[in-house]
């Protein structure tokens, strides 16, 4: 509901089933798939989003079903990042993202073609248009790639002048508004943009604060974490979210006035080991206590 609202949409109804497992073809039950239809039509809703990633098979069914727009939840992701994105590096990493996620659907439409009986209607335009844009989209991938190569060697550039310096190093975690970019500007003033909004912030920004003993720290703000983030997106942003792994300590950014507050929290540390940086300090900051 957040992740749409942050794109722009406005929800007008939900639909939550319970079940054993999610429906390969459909994604929901065929019965509340005619739910969900009758629902669009008196609700008037022009798009439907799942809270889940779904398959290429999926999309097209429900797409076909629902008869409207269906989203996943990647999708809006994406979307959200992509209006985001100010930095060449946040434009790489978004576009980077939203390729290797159009290339595992197009791998789906291509399966789905050479299902056909006896192969008929497996060739011609058709397959030529999809390996087209499958090596426009590889070579685009490549490109993009070597462009983070580069920025990841001018990072390590840095990071090897601040440690001449003998600079400690602060990065802030948590989860997405948590309030990382507030509490960054509160302590060095850095002016980053501060919403109350998901993924206000996707660029790294690093600043110089001292604090009252005299000491000189660098202060970083990276983009927020979020359930069920696509590994896409994961593998994306692996340039920005490796500052993580050089950080002396974590001051890992709480939203305490979120009633899922403790559920944000295993998020933030469960992205954490899998970038890697399990076992650094981490200082536990409570944010919004006004509201708590």
């Amino acid at each position: 509901s957040r992740l749409i609202e942050t794109a722009g949409a406005v929800e007008v109804g939900r639909l939550i089933q319970k079940r054993e497992r999610v429906n390969p073809g459909l994604y929901l039950g065929t019965g509340k798939v005619e739910e969900l239809k009758n629902a669009v039509n008196e609700l008037g809703a022009t798009g439907v989003v799942c809270d889940d990633e779904l398959s290429p098979a999926q999309l097209k069914n429900l797409e076909s079903a629902l008869n409207t727009k269906v989203m996943d939840r990647t999708m809006v992701i994406l979307d959200i990042f992509a209006k985001r994105a100010i930095s060449s590096e946040g434009k790489i990493q978004v576009e980077l993202a939203q390729l290797k996620y159009r290339l595992s659907r197009l791998a789906g439409i291509g399966a789905s073609l050479s299902r056909l009986g006896g192969g008929i209607g497996t060739r011609g335009p058709g397959e030529k248009k999809l390996e087209t844009d499958r090596r426009y989209i590889k070579e685009r991938i490549g490109e993009l790639k070597e462009s983070l190569e580069e920025i990841r060697t001018h990072r390590e550039l840095l990071r090897t002048q601040r440690k001449k310096k003998g600079s400690v190093v602060v990065s802030l975690v948590g989860y997405t508004n948590a309030g990382k970019s507030t509490i960054l500007n509160a302590i060095t003033n850095a002016g980053v943009l501060e919403e109350d909004k998901l993924f206000a912030t996707l660029d790294t920004t690093t600043r110089l604060a001292q604090l009252p003993g005299g000491t000189n720290i660098m202060l970083t703000d990276t983009v927020g974490f979020i359930q069920k983030l696509s590994h896409h997106l994961i593998e994306a942003f692996k340039a920005t979210l490796e500052e993580l792994q050089y950080a002396d300590i974590l001051l890992h950014v709480v939203d305490a006035s979120d009633p899922s507050a403790d559920e944000h929290m295993k998020v933030v540390y469960d992205t954490l080991k899998d970038l890697g940086c399990e076992g650094k300090p981490v200082i536990t900051v409570f944010n919004k206590m006004d509201l708590a």
